[in-house]
């Protein structure tokens, strides 16, 4: 008879992507012997315990298996861990999110039907014919308005993806009306005109939604899963649209008068426009728009104790005093930088575009003006433009181009910046109070960084003029734009802005303020 001895226990902890032990494999080696000592010992053999981190009763472990399969269907691979914070909040596995994707499907079975009585189902004097023609002409309105909205808004789309995800649920929601309103509209003209707004809204929402989406995946994933991200998003909305399908064929069985159709149906979408708004608030994008970089950098200069806006209005030369030497190693402010997660709650979905807004350490907001970043040159120039003239070149038989008379100082602009990556000039328009439009040349070597600086220029510089008491002449505003970026540059005082914005979680190296199409200069000196 054989003898083992136990020996060499190794413990083997295995774990899923988010680290959470799944089992422990426990190695023992044995060594057996023969009851004969003139016998060989037998040769060594290792055994394996394994060993379920469960511990619970039957009932609850299956529920729990129940709930980590359908986290793992519907959910990407390492979920938390995988994605941001901000991600759950705004995915359709969230209970938000599952809501109004439930309730767009319902809605948008009643629209169908209306859809479908207004082609003329049901009619015996309806032409098949006529009702493809319909469908037809929908689409081609639909498929054109896709072509003129990209080129449109193409460039605004990653900047503005938050206002742009949500006003695609407005558009599909007002093409759910309009469909239901189609069999109300007589026959002819009328209705065909209902129908193709109706498609062209649903162009609309596919284009700014789907663009918008591709942005706010890219936000969401981390370590390189995009792919996956967008595969489990498909996946939440096909099991809920399927549900909303299912359930809504019940309503729509039950739901046959006109006034319950609308009833139920202005419920569900103004349900569904309220869960989607409260989803993409939680959005807590890391990269600066126009908007949030108002929100952070207005912020951050009104807690800066060295900036004395009044004295920046002073029009005089611009001095360089030299900083104390406690200045140059730190940035010294009343407030830490805002994190992504504060500017999500003060920032609005729909804001207008282009604007400069001043927000104080207090919360006080003041509407400056309007800022126009990465123009054309042209534009630039007619910003103070006097007069025009044409000519032509008779001699060579070549048009020139319209010349233009500008009050824009340019020599003196292309002297003071000559060390920067963008042109900056403001002049101020209305009656109405000071409300000062600023235009922002970029150079060819202008970088994200160079970017955020030239609009927090810009939104110094009109914050400057807001606050000045004196006539804004041309040669006020040139001391001003000069002694705000003097400032600015002061012992590299913007770079440690951006240094501390890095430190709170900002992306800086994603350029997301231009929102129209990207023009550059390059700027030859020839003394």
């Amino acid at each position: 008879m054989a003898m083992s001895n136990v020996r060499n226990t190794i413990a083997f902890t295995e774990v899923d992507e988010t680290n959470n032990p799944t089992a422990t494999y426990v190695y023992s080696e044995t060594q057996e012997h023969a009851n004969n000592p003139h016998e060989k010992s037998l040769s060594k053999r290792g055994r394996v315990d394994v060993m379920h981190p469960s511990s619970t009763p039957s009932s609850s472990w299956s529920l729990m298996t129940f709930f980590n399969l359908l986290v793992d269907v519907f959910l990407p691979s390492g979920y938390p861990n995988s994605v941001t914070d901000d991600y759950l909040p705004t995915a359709d596995a969230s209970p938000q999110d599952s809501l109004q994707a439930f309730c767009s499907s319902i809605a948008g079975l009643l629209s169908s039907r209306a859809v479908l009585q207004g082609v003329g189902v049901g009619n015996a004097n309806a032409s098949p014919t006529s009702a493809l023609l319909l469908h037809i002409l929908q689409d081609s309105s639909g498929r054109i308005a896709t072509i003129l909205f990209a080129h449109r808004v193409g460039t605004a789309l990653e900047p503005e993806c938050k206002m742009y995800r949500l006003a695609a649920d407005v558009f599909n929601d007002v093409a759910m009306v309009l469909d239901c309103l189609s069999p109300m509209v007589p026959a002819g003209v009328g209705r065909v005109g209902v129908l193709s707004a109706a498609g062209v809204l649903r162009a609309l929402c596919g284009v700014a939604g789907g663009s918008s989406k591709a942005s706010l995946s890219a936000h969401f994933a981390r370590g390189g899963n995009l792919a996956e991200v967008n595969a489990k998003d498909s996946s939440q909305e096909t099991i809920i649209s399927l549900i909303g399908m299912l359930v809504g064929s019940f309503v729509v069985s039950r739901v046959t008068s006109v006034a319950a159709t609308w009833a139920s149906l202005l419920f569900l979408l103004t349900v569904h426009l309220g869960m989607n708004y409260a989803a993409v608030r939680a959005v807590q994008m890391t990269s600066l728009n126009r908007q949030r970089a108002n929100i952070v950098f207005s912020t951050l200069l009104d807690s800066d104790p060295a900036l004395d806006l009044h004295s920046l209005s002073l029009s005089k030369e611009v001095d360089h005093p030299t900083p104390p030497a406690t200045q140059q190693s730190s940035l010294t402010t009343s407030r830490p930088p805002l994190t992504p997660a504060d500017v999500s709650k003060q920032e609005r979905i729909f804001e207008p575009d282009g604007i400069l807004k001043w927000t104080s350490a207090s919360s006080e907001c003041h509407e400056l003006g309007y800022c126009q970043i990465g123009i054309s040159l042209d534009r630039f120039l007619r910003l103070s433009s006097t007069s025009t003239s044409t000519g032509t070149s008779t001699s060579t038989k070549i048009r020139t181009s319209p010349s233009l008379r500008t009050t824009v100082p340019m020599p003196e602009l292309s002297s003071l910046f000559a060390k920067e990556d963008y042109l900056l000039y403001l002049v101020r328009r209305g009656n109405r109070g000071p409300v000062w439009y600023a235009s922002l040349v970029l150079k060819n070597t202008c970088s994200a960084r160079s970017q955020l600086k030239a609009w927090t220029h810009a939104l110094l510089a009109a914050r400057v003029l807001y606050l000045s008491s004196s006539e804004d002449g041309d040669r006020q505003i040139l001391d001003v734009v000069a002694r705000t970026l003097d400032f600015l540059n002061r012992d590299a005082r913007f770079e440690r802005y951006l240094q501390s914005l890095e430190e709170v979680g900002w992306d800086l190296t994603i350029a997301a303020l231009e929102t129209s199409s990207r023009r550059r200069i390059l700027v030859n000196n020839n003394q």
